[in-house]
């Protein structure tokens, strides 16, 4: 018989599995383009000078609608009509389809950026919407083998975004790249206490965000 007693080290409690999920919550991979467009209005407010404030509110608006709403509500409309198992895409098969959607809105949002005039969006935005489009196809091929984190990928380019517009801008921005980056391992390691991910699907998908941020500065 077993009498070794059970630690609290064998099972996260509830101080620490409730703060992971508000953190999942809060910094879901959806959320993340608007979150990196209000740090754009936040930090950069001359670019959006051309804007009157109504419109700028306009397209704050449209990313979060494009980026988050539409895509969160077709994976609803999924799970509604049994296409998946779980909203919360617990399973590989079940993030087929809102990779492909998601992947569409990411495209879309690359395109209207490249083709709006130069004056009205920031520049960056353009390579930071083609490294999105470009993390959630690759996100996509890697599905097929492993259940790469959504979460570590969205950190992960955003993360490396916010390097970039310090390069683009010739900015100090070393206070909000180390604010970025502990956002990030928190986030990485909300997901390890309160989802089924390994180690080797949270690095990978940290690897493919930072690794199409650059792709995509490099490309665009």
């Amino acid at each position: 018989m077993n009498n070794t007693p059970t630690t609290a080290t064998d099972k996260p409690g509830n101080f620490l599995t409730i703060p992971a999920k508000i953190i999942s919550y809060i910094f879901h991979p959806l959320f993340i383009p608007t979150y990196i467009f209000l740090f754009l209005m936040w930090r950069f407010p001359y670019e959006f000078t051309s804007l009157t404030e109504r419109q700028l509110k306009f397209r704050l608006f449209s990313v979060f609608w494009m980026t988050a709403f539409f895509p969160a509500f077709a994976v609803f409309l999924l799970w509604r009509l049994k296409f998946s198992e779980s909203i919360f895409l617990r399973t590989q098969k079940d993030r087929i389809a809102p990779f492909v959607i998601t992947m569409f809105f990411y495209w879309w949002m690359y395109y209207l950026s490249r083709n709006s005039p130069t004056q009205e969006l920031p520049e960056v935005l353009k390579f930071f919407y083609f490294g999105i489009f470009i993390s959630t196809s690759l996100g996509l091929i890697v599905n097929n083998f492993i259940k790469i984190s959504l979460h570590a990928i969205a950190l992960g380019g955003a993360l490396t975004a916010i390097v970039l517009f310090a390069f683009f801008y010739q900015a100090d921005l070393g206070i909000d790249i180390a604010i970025a980056a502990l956002v990030t391992g928190v986030v990485c390691t909300s997901r390890f206490l309160v989802s089924d991910h390994t180690s080797k699907e949270v690095y990978s998908g940290l690897v493919v965000g930072i690794a199409c941020q650059l792709f995509g500065y490099w490309f665009v």
